[in-house]
């Protein structure tokens, strides 16, 4: 899984460089599509319950699920890119939410606060706490910087198969929800709006959107609980020449 992570985060560093206005959706996920396989992986999601793209690519309001294709990126946009990688066997799946150019005051604090929340999310996935702790922490970040968390839409386990057992929400409370062991390995991914939770389904029966049309984020890790702590197996928040099965950030480890 680790292996199929490096495949992961060297993808989203190949559509970063591609993100700007006038490129489409479309273009980004053929990108995607090529570069997974020329690394003798598969992209998970191409083909999953009949989802035609190797990414979900989500601008603005939709939350997830974006369906790659005609819509162009235009300066002030945000647009979240999630991408799932199969190698042997095993998957790997993870997202970024990236500024086209200049974004807003409003969207800049949506991405950094939706991103810390993950990484506070990931320090507490340790053996012996409960999903609760890692729920509970996400949402304090989120809501703190004013964000809503979108209850309707969770996290999950990963390994053989895309989504397993068991849940992870981005809201609970400390203490309570399923143990956390070892060897257990998780897909951490807040998802958040700047405004209201509600979402609504688009017409395309994929498309997750904010119900009130306000801007959401979406970041996500492949995260495994060992006995020395969370190993992030996505770590595209690393410079390339870093990337192994790294801890949590520095940055994050501390958070209380």
């Amino acid at each position: 899984m680790a292996r199929a992570g490096l495949i992961l985060a060297a993808t989203l560093d190949l559509i970063e460089g591609k993100i700007r206005p006038g490129v489409s959706t479309a273009e980004l996920d053929q990108v995607a599509e090529r570069y997974i396989r020329s690394r003798g992986a598969e992209p998970t999601f191409k083909g999953y319950r009949g989802f035609p793209g190797s990414i979900c690519a989500s601008p603005n309001g939709m939350i997830v699920h974006g369906i790659p294709g005609t819509y162009r990126l235009k300066r002030g946009d945000i647009i979240s890119i999630d991408v799932g990688v199969t190698l042997d066997g095993w998957v790997a799946d993870a997202a970024r939410t990236f500024a086209v150019d200049e974004v807003s005051e409003q969207a800049r604090n949506l991405l950094s606060a939706t991103e810390e929340s993950l990484y506070v999310g990931v320090a507490r996935a340790r053996a012996g706490n409960r999903m609760g702790d890692v729920s509970s922490a996400i949402q304090r970040v989120a809501e703190g910087a004013g964000l809503s968390v979108v209850r309707s839409l969770v996290g999950h386990g990963v390994g053989r198969s895309m989504h397993e057992d068991p849940q992870v929400p981005n809201y609970g409370k400390p203490g309570k929800g399923p143990l956390l062991e070892e060897g257990m390995v998780l897909a951490i991914e807040p998802m958040t709006t700047a405004g209201r939770p509600a979402v609504r389904v688009g017409g395309d029966s994929w498309a997750i959107f904010s119900q009130d049309g306000s801007p959401a984020a979406h970041f996500e890790f492949t995260v495994a609980i060992t006995g020395e702590g969370p190993k992030i197996l996505t770590p595209w928040h690393l410079p390339p020449v870093d990337r192994v099965a790294e801890p949590v950030p520095q940055s994050a480890a501390g958070t209380g």
